[in-house]
């Protein structure tokens, strides 16, 4: 079984994604931003995914991205966005560019996001 990391500041969005792949029988644990997000990888060896908002407080996705590939180069990232002071696929460009896996854009429905992640290979 599969262990997925959800990491977004927005409850509804982050519960949606945690339904989802329950239902796809994925274990998921969840952090409402990236420092939240890095104490649960000190604690959790075996995370096979994350999923990451961008814009989020206290640390936000891009630089939690850097840290993930520094640390744990085999996890794998889908960088999730709706955009913020820029189009949400600038934000997603440069997640991709600093070593997101695979990229998707807000609003998404269930079949997004299992597609994004089956383009994924782990």
């Amino acid at each position: 079984m599969n262990k997925v990391l959800v990491v977004e500041d927005d409850r509804a969005i982050r519960e949606m994604c945690t339904v989802i792949l329950e239902g796809e029988n994925y274990t998921v644990l969840k952090a409402d931003n990236g420092k939240a997000a890095t104490k649960v990888l000190d604690e959790e060896s075996d995370i096979d995914l994350i999923i990451t908002d961008i814009i989020m407080p206290e640390k936000e996705g891009i630089q939690f991205i850097r840290e993930v590939k520094r640390t744990y180069p085999d996890i794998k990232i889908l960088a999730i966005s709706g955009g913020g002071a820029i189009d949400a696929k600038q934000y997603l460009e440069l997640a991709q560019n600093l070593g997101a896996d695979s990229i998707l854009e807000k609003p998404f429905d269930d079949q997004d996001l299992l597609e994004a992640i089956d383009k994924i290979k782990f």
